[in-house]
C-alpha cells in the first residue's frame, strides 16, 4: 500500500479504539555479534555491531529477521531482531547502468528462499531479485509507463512468486489480477477487466490490492472500493466475499488460521483488526491523537500470535502484543523518516524471513 493508492473510501467505522503505550522501558543488553537464526538464508550477512531499535523492544518476541520494503528511500533491507541490518538492495554497483530500482512498496521472498519479489508500485513495474547475488533477474512492466498493453501495468501491488515459477500480482488501477509466466513474459491468465471498476468476482474487482495464499490453496482478494475480502481459487471459483468490519481502506488481507484474517485500515489514524469468516471483529488495535497508527499497509501474524505491522507514514515497522495492545518492538523512529541505520522513510510492506516467510507458511 502506497501514498498513491486510489478508490473510494467505503464503510462506517465503528471501531473500538485501543489506546497506545505512551512510552516503553530500555531494551536489554544486545550481542554485539550473531548469526542468523537457524534455517534463515545462509546468504545473509552475519551481524555484528549494536541494534537500532526502540527502546522497550523485545528482539525475542521475532523468529527471525524481516525483509522491509522501504519505498521512499528507493530500496529493501533485511534487519534481524535486535535492529541490525544483514542485506539491502541496491548497493552500490548492484545496478547496471540504465537499470533502476524505484518505490519498492511489497516484498516477499520467494518459495527457494534466494530470490524476492518486489513490486514497484509507482514505477508500474513487478522485479525478481537474486538476493544472494544482489541482482535483478527479471522484470516485467515499464518502468514509469502506466498502462494496460503487453508490458504495463498500472499500479501493480503485492506480487507473489507461486511455487510453480508463475507470477501472481493485484493491478490495482487496471482492476485485474494476472498470473504472468516470467520464462515467457507474458500474462497468462486474467481476473477483471480492466476499467470496469466494481464488485462482481471474479468477473470484475473493485481496485484490488492483495492476492494473498491461503493454507487450502486459495487466495485472498482484497478490493478497495466497498471494503470487500474474497476468498478464490486460481480456476476462478469465488468460494465468499465478506467485509472486514469497520475498516475504511483495506489493505492486504491475509490469513492466520482457517477461518481468521487479519486485515490493514490504510487511513488516519489507522488500525490492525482480526475479523472471521462472517465477518465479526475478534480483535482490534487502533489509538487516536499523536499515538495513532498513520497509514498502515500491511500486517502479518508471527508465530507467537504476535503481530508485525508497517506503520507506512509513521516511518516504522512495530509488533503488537494482541493480549496485552502493546507495542513490543520497533523499528524506526516514529514520524522521523531517514536512511541511517534504525531510520526508515514509508516502510510499506514486509516478510519475514525463512522459513517463516509467507511462502513457507502455504502449500
Amino acid at each position: 500500500m502506497s501514498v498513491s493508492r486510489v478508490g473510494v473510501l467505503a464503510a462506517t467505522v465503528c471501531a473500538v479504539f485501543v489506546a497506545l503505550p505512551a512510552n516503553v522501558g530500555s531494551p536489554g543488553r544486545q550481542a554485539p555479534s550473531a548469526a542468523p537464526k537457524p534455517g534463515a538464508p545462509a546468504w545473509l550477512s552475519r551481524a555484528t555491531g549494536s541494534g537500532h531499535l526502540q527502546p522497550g523492544s523485545k528482539p525475542g518476541v521475532l523468529p527471525g529477521p524481516v525483509l522491509i520494503a522501504d519505498e521512499a528511500n528507493n530500496r529493501l533491507v533485511i534487519v534481524d531482531p535486535q535492529g541490525r541490518i544483514l542485506w539491502r538492495f541496491p548497493r552500490r554497483g548492484d545496478l547496471p547502468r540504465g537499470q533502476s530500482f524505484l518505490v519498492p512498496d511489497d516484498a516477499f521472498f520467494a518459495p527457494d528462499g534466494r530470490r524476492i519479489i518486489a513490486t514497484e508500485e509507482d514505477d508500474f513495474v513487478v522485479s525478481i531479485l537474486d538476493a544472494a547475488a544482489h541482482r535483478m533477474a527479471w522484470r516485467y512492466g515499464t518502468p514509469g509507463v502506466p498502462g494496460s498493453a503487453p508490458n504495463q501495468l498500472w499500479n501493480p501491488d503485492d506480487a507473489m512468486l507461486l511455487r510453480d515459477g508463475r507470477v501472481l500480482v493485484a493491478d490495482i488501477k487496471n482492476c485485474r489480477i494476472l498470473l504472468i509466466a516470467p520464462r515467457a513474459g507474458r500474462i497468462v491468465r486474467q481476473f477483471g477487466q480492466v476499467g470496469a471498476c466494481v464488485h462482481d468476482p471474479p468477473r470484475t474487482f473493485a481496485s484490488p490490492n492483495g492476492v494473498f495464499p491461503m493454507r487450502n490453496g486459495h487466495y485472498l482478494v482484497t478490493e478497495i472500493n466497498g471494503d470487500w475480502i474474497d476468498e478464490i481459487g486460481l480456476n476462478g471459483t469465488v468460494y465468499r466475499s465478506i467485509h472486514a468490519p469497520g475498516v475504511r481502506y483495506p489493505s492486504d488481507t491475509n490469513e492466520i488460521s482457517p477461518g481468521r484474517y487479519l486485515t490493514a485500515d490504510y487511513s488516519s489514524a489507522g488500525q490492525v483488526v482480526i475479523f472471521d469468516a462472517h465477518g465479526r471483529t475478534l480483535w482490534r488495535f487502533a489509538a487516536t491523537g499523536s499515538r495513532a497508527l498513520n497509514h498502515p499497509s500491511l500486517a502479518l501474524p508471527l508465530p507467537n500470535g504476535d503481530i508485525l505491522v508497517t506503520d507506512d507514514w509513521n516511518d516504522r515497522v512495530i509488533v503488537v502484543d494482541p493480549r496485552t495492545n502493546r507495542i513490543v518492538w520497533q523499528y524506526g523512529h516514529t514520524g522521523v523518516p531517514g536512511i541511517a541505520p534504525g531510520y526508515l522513510h514509508i516502510p510499506d510492506g514486509a516478510d519475514l524471513a525463512p522459513p517463516y516467510d509467507l511462502a513457507s507458511r502455504t502449500p
